[in-house]
């Protein structure tokens, strides 16, 4: 630690500051306070020396109500030139109408006869009352007064006298009067500063003493004494230094030993745990939070902020995690596109506080809670996947309802149409319905699977011969609205496989009705069987249009269609293949797909297989015996 301070960061330039700093502020409110006043009073004494006598007034009055404008206008002309006030720079006479009936300005008279434009004069003349207002003009600072005309009554305005006084001399006298001011405040300041320099010279010269004496204890050499001179508070406080000296050397070991403690326990704990000093700057971390962030070493990081190192500068400050936050979510892919996958973090905040409540540092505790955000996004995104399945059918079944409720069950070529419509909405929602309890059995481990050995090539052999006979009875009804093949390339030898028959030929018949659905009209599906080590790989493929390559990620999603139009008005719920997968799982195996867009797509699907050897099958006529 450097024990030598610079004069601007000392003490004793911070107590002279402060004293000079109160002497000028002192002089600063004085001197506004007295050029403000100064300003009003000779403002004040200025507007009173710039009023007319009344007989002047009344004399104009008189002329304006005069007939004879022309020798009303001589008359007027002849009044101004009388009046001797060196304060006013111009005088003007209007009348009702605002037509300028004379100036003092001898070299202004071009304007006499025309209708003055002034806003202020405009407003005498409306509403009887007196204006003022300063302006400036070219540079110059003006008084304007207006002042109403009245006859000798008193109750009818004929005009308005117009005055303008030149306000350059009155803030000249001020601006001198405050320069005098100004000149004997810095002259005050001078000797204020050479007088606070003394001052807190002779306060901080037993301070500097202390410090030195300090600064010998903080490098670790507490042999020292601070001489006790004085029993004032100087001197106390070189009492105590003493008695500190002692103290923190009986804590230091005292201090080694907790942090070891405090190292190990915080080694071993499942969460990252993360300290700051009170700016929020880190000083300990474990190895979990370090893993969690990505670092690799605690160097990286110790002497960091907090908020950088977690990366959240934008959003929050080192105070709000102090004062308002309790808990954030961090996500750690966030701006990493390459990362889309990654952690998310539950961030829990808690300060450091002393029993006065003082806060001297920031807990940053870090969980991983990746797995139950993906859950609760994913369980809202189902909510909102159902949802609009069933809006669907049911605003299309309402909407053929209000149709036969207005009438149209009357109509016996309409009502038939639309109640099958309604019949086929209802459907679908039933399938939908059933799909869903389906899954939801899966999902929670209630769905019971009827296992049996079965001959894999037969069973998938069946079902093939299931699609060709549709094929054929379409061909035969003339009902055909589109022509396809099924080539099969199925195993010779017999595949025994432990499976639930019904579910998985629910599965085969999915994956055939989607290659139906999107084979196109004389296209070919192919259907293979092949045994691989200690697998059965069973594969099905059309000529169709294909998946595009974002979106095989999410083939197997629940309410996930590529052609969503296409496969609604088909009739799907868009969870075949979820449930297909379920299944699948649920018997061991794994399902997946290959597709090229616009070349077509195959699906897999791998069952665990384990040949039997000879002598493996249960023998009828032994087992009789038995």
């Amino acid at each position: 630690m450097n024990s030598k301070i610079k004069f601007f960061q000392s003490i004793r330039f911070k107590i002279a500051l402060v004293l000079t700093l109160m002497l000028l502020l002192t002089l600063e409110l004085v001197g506004a306070v007295f050029v403000r006043q100064l300003e009003t009073q000779n403002l004040n004494n200025f507007k009173q020396q710039i009023t007319l006598p009344s007989y002047v007034n009344n004399s104009l009055a008189t002329q304006l109500n005069r007939t004879n404008t022309q020798k009303a206008k001589r008359r007027i002309q002849q009044i101004l030139s009388e009046v001797n006030n060196s304060n006013i720079s111009e005088i003007r006479v209007v009348d009702t109408k605002a037509e300028i009936r004379g100036t003092s300005n001898a070299n202004n008279q071009g304007i006499v006869g025309q209708r003055s434009e002034d806003s202020a004069i405009k407003n005498t003349l409306l509403n009887g009352r007196a204006h003022t207002q300063n302006i400036y003009d070219n540079s110059n600072r003006y008084y304007v007064s207006v002042v109403p005309l009245f006859t000798t009554n008193g109750n009818t305005l004929v005009g308005a006298i117009y005055m303008r006084a030149n306000l350059e001399g009155v803030y000249r006298t001020v601006n001198n009067i405050s320069l005098i001011y100004v000149s004997a405040a810095l002259l005050a300041i001078v000797l204020g500063i050479g007088l606070s320099i003394l001052i807190s010279r002779e306060i901080t010269a037993p301070i500097e003493k202390m410090r030195q004496q300090t600064m010998r204890i903080a490098r670790g050499d507490f042999s020292g004494q601070v001489r006790v001179t004085d029993n004032d508070e100087l001197g106390q406080l070189a009492g105590a230094v003493n008695n500190l000296s002692v103290r923190v050397e009986e804590s230091q070991e005292a201090s080694e030993s907790e942090r070891r403690r405090l190292n190990s326990v915080l080694s071993h704990m499942s969460d990252g745990v993360i300290s700051t000093n009170r700016n929020g700057y880190i000083i300990i971390i474990n190895q979990t939070a370090l893993q969690m962030l990505n670092y690799d070493d605690d160097d990286d990081v110790i002497g960091q902020s907090i908020i950088d190192v977690l990366n959240i500068r934008s959003e929050y400050s080192v105070r709000q995690l102090v004062d308002e936050q309790q808990h954030i979510l961090l996500d750690m892919s966030k701006g990493d596109q390459s990362n889309s996958d990654g952690q998310i973090l539950n961030a829990y905040f808690s300060p450091i506080q002393r029993e006065s409540g003082f806060v001297s540092g920031l807990v940053c505790v870090l969980h991983d809670v990746t797995s139950q955000q993906k859950e609760e996004r994913e369980r809202k995104e189902f909510v909102s996947n159902v949802s609009h399945e069933l809006r669907t059918p049911l605003t299309s079944v309402k909407s053929y309802v209000e149709a036969l409720t207005d009438g149209a069950w009357q109509d016996k070529e309409v009502a038939p149409q639309f109640l099958k419509v309604v019949q086929d909405e209802t459907d679908r929602m039933i399938r939908m319905i059933n799909d869903l309890l389906n899954l939801s059995r899966m999902d929670s481990g209630t769905a019971k699977l009827d296992l049996e050995y079965v001959n894999i090539n037969e069973l998938f052999n069946y079902i093939l011969d299931r699609f060709d006979m549709i094929i054929k009875k379409e061909e035969e009804d003339g009902t055909v609205k589109k022509r396809y093949t099924i080539v099969r390339h199925i195993a010779k030898k017999d595949l025994w496989v432990e499976i639930d028959a019904d579910k998985f030929t629910q599965v085969i018949d999915n994956i055939m009705n989607n290659a139906v659905k999107y084979s196109p009209d004389g296209g070919v599906i192919t259907a293979r069987l092949v045994e691989t080590h200690r697998h059965v790989i069973l594969s099905i493929s059309d000529q169709g249009l294909g998946i595009p390559r974002k979106d095989l990620g999410h083939i197997f999603d629940r309410f996930f269609r590529v052609d969503k139009a296409r496969s609604r008005k088909q009739g799907g719920t868009g969870l075949g293949l979820a449930i297909s997968k379920e299944v699948v799982n649920m018997l061991g195996g794994s399902i997946w797909v290959d597709s090229v867009e616009g070349k077509g797509s195959t699906f897999y699907i791998s069952l665990p297989y384990i040949p039997y050897e000879e002598g493996d099958e249960w023998n009828d006529d032994q087992e009789t015996e038995g």
